[in-house]
């Protein structure tokens, strides 16, 4: 599974970097994927952080 974070909606909340720190990282105020494809150990976290977002910058492929 793919994981993006869009860097035009992304707001540098931290969101997602609070609920799945092991995929998501802050970087320049912007959120970062830190493992492409991010294995499936951390794929439920992923998505919950995905579901957190507030302006819906992450998206992800199967």
């Amino acid at each position: 599974m793919k994981f993006s974070v869009d860097q035009e909606l992304c707001i540098g909340c931290g969101a997602c970097e609070g609920t799945c720190p092991e995929v998501f990282e802050l970087q320049n105020g912007k959120s970062q994927v830190k493992l492409d494809p991010v294995p499936e150990e951390h794929q439920a976290n992923a998505r919950n952080a995905e579901g957190a977002c507030p302006v819906g910058a992450i998206s992800h492929v199967d």
